[in-house]
């Protein structure tokens, strides 16, 4: 019988020489702004993607001239922190090296330029290196940046919690020197990769997201990932996590094997056992994992098709230590607390509202001039959030005064934000996404002046809906964990997803698909109205919409989300 032919990544990753490939050549080769197909798959694991331009690509046909081929890169900034001398250098690279002259929060909590033209690439990530950055992993598949609760508030509580996420950062990089050889021009070693201790000459199946989250906080939507660390507190101090596993959201349209799935509880462990559970559920991911079907080789999949006692029984095998039985938490609320809160250091945080993440200036919105500002005074550090908001951290009370009027003068603070709007992403979709079948990042504001409209309309302003919109399933929003989820299916047209909880522990379920805006807007209109005349006190819309029938909850994603 024939070995089964694997998927093509696997053996470009195999023939790659631990993620060379001909990256150097191609960088080298300027008659093109492109890489070569194999390439393109290997920059992801260096932190970049190929892309260009699709609002020019007939017009260019027309021309005869190649796609506008450009980079779009991400750093990787475990747990979003970084310091404003930090961040006057990731603006300063923006300014100088991208065509977009911008910056963009991502909803993992870290910052990507748009609009990079392959000459700059090296000089781009010698800059970011020089910030003490990378995007060493930031894609690929790998683990990717580790997300962690911001919490400005819980200071210490943060702070241990934010030094488990970083160490876990720190501890899944790949071993590989390819980065440092082919962006940084450090000297090839001889016989210093003969193994990747964790990852393996082929690295994992698929992409690898882990978060920490700090509850009643669950900005970093902690169940979404394919592996998270809920911390549990006794008296102000970290004890332990409780560990979930096998969340993700990606899926394709129209293949049914294919959903969104939540994360498995698992049990309770203790902070000092988080390193040894880390690389037991990634090395069972890397030998478990599909390699055949690259649509079937997330975590989440992995788990199905194995089981939860195998999978778990095997975990705790490799790490050596079994799960004590969960620990009670409170999930609560996903969003970001704006404006100022003082923290039990007596510290004062500033949380700025950064729509879809998009740091730039436009006429009476300066955002890019006004972080710039606020970088050249502030004295403690910058959080990038996982809703692509931004922290301005532990300011001393004498100085906030200077650092509001900068963020008022930049129209960075002032703007009345409704409910709902503060709760709300969406991903970058197009013209840059290659993957992206309509818009989102461009008509979500639109499209969320007409929610706020309706709710307006129905007297439910107060209450904050958390809405989603991505330009395809791939679902970089975490769209299907939304109240209200909309997944682009083809240019001005989504699937409407409804049900989702408000806290982010149950998926939402496929309510209408394939529709306009008109449609949308009357659907939610009347859904509105119902939910005005019949919801329950403090009962959330995502809850309402199932209680009411108009969907079915998602209580197992492999059985019901398609069902």
């Amino acid at each position: 019988m024939s070995e089964q032919k694997l998927a093509v990544n696997e053996y470009l990753k195999t023939d790659s020489d631990y993620l060379r490939g001909t990256i150097q050549q191609g960088l080298d080769t300027q008659v093109t702004g492109s890489f070569s197909d194999g390439d393109q798959q290997l920059i992801k694991f260096h932190g970049f993607y190929q892309q260009d331009d699709r609002d020019l690509r007939n017009e260019r046909k027309a021309q005869k001239l190649e796609p506008l081929y450009s980079f779009m890169l991400r750093a990787r900034v475990p747990g979003g922190i970084c310091s404003p001398e930090q961040w006057l250098d990731v603006d300063r690279i923006s300014s100088t090296l991208t065509t977009s002259n911008s910056i963009r929060l991502t909803t993992r909590q870290t910052f990507q330029y748009h609009g990079i033209p392959k000459r700059n690439l090296k000089t781009l990530i010698q800059g970011l290196d020089r910030a003490a950055l990378d995007s060493i992993a930031a894609c690929g598949d790998v683990n990717r940046n580790v997300m962690c609760n911001p919490n400005p508030v819980e200071s210490k509580l943060h702070q241990q919690a934010y030094a488990v996420a970083k160490e876990l950062s720190d501890h899944l990089l790949p071993h590989t020197r390819a980065y440092a050889e082919i962006w940084l021009d450090e000297e090839k070693l001889l016989d210093t990769e003969t193994n990747e201790p964790v990852y393996g000459k082929t690295y994992l199946p698929r992409k690898f997201k882990m978060a920490v989250s700090v509850p009643p906080d669950n900005d970093v939507d902690v169940y979404t990932n394919d592996l998270g660390f809920i911390a549990v507190e006794e008296n102000g101090e970290l004890v332990g996590f409780n560990l979930v596993a096998g969340g993700g959201m990606g899926s394709t349209h129209g293949e049914v094997e294919t959903f969104p799935r939540l994360a498995d509880d698992f049990g309770f462990i203790k902070t000092t056992d988080v390193i040894k559970f880390a690389e037991a559920v990634m090395t069972v991911q890397r030998d478990w994992g599909n390699r055949v079907v690259r649509k079937r080789a997330r975590l989440k999949y992995t788990i199905v098709d194995h089981g939860y006692d195998a999978f778990k029984a095997e975990v705790e095998k490799r790490a050596g230590v079994k799960f004590e039985p969960k620990r009670e938490v409170i999930i609560g609320d996903r969003g970001d607390r704006y404006g100022w809160v003082e923290g039990i250091d007596n510290k004062w945080h500033l949380t700025l509202f950064i729509e879809n993440g998009r740091i730039k200036d436009s006429p009476g919105k300066t955002l890019q001039t006004g972080l710039r500002e606020i970088a050249k005074v502030h004295k403690g550090d910058f959080r990038m959030t996982a809703n692509q908001n931004m922290i301005i951290a532990g300011v001393a009370e004498q100085d906030k005064a200077e650092i509001e009027d900068l963020a008022r003068k930049h129209g960075l603070l002032g703007e009345v934000l409704s409910a709902t709007r503060g709760h709300s992403i969406a991903c970058v979709a197009l013209p840059t996404c290659s993957l992206a079948m309509a818009e989102a990042e461009r008509y979500f504001p639109a499209f969320i002046d007409h929610v706020d409209a309706l709710q307006a309309k129905h007297g439910i302003s107060e209450q904050a809906i958390v809405v989603r919109m991505t330009g395809c399933p791939n679902g970089c929003a975490r769209p299907f964990a939304a109240e209200i989820g909309l997944v682009g299916k083809a240019p001005g047209r989504y699937n409407l997803y409804l049900g989702a909880s408000y806290e982010g522990t149950r998926l939402n379920k496929m309510y209408k698909e394939n529709i306009q805006e008109a449609e949308i807007l009357a659907e939610l209109d009347g859904l509105f109205e119902r939910y005005a005349a019949e919801r329950d006190a403090g009962e959330t819309f995502g809850n309402f919409t199932v209680r009411a029938g108009v969907v079915k909850p998602v209580i197992d994603a492999a059985q019901d989300f398609h069902g």
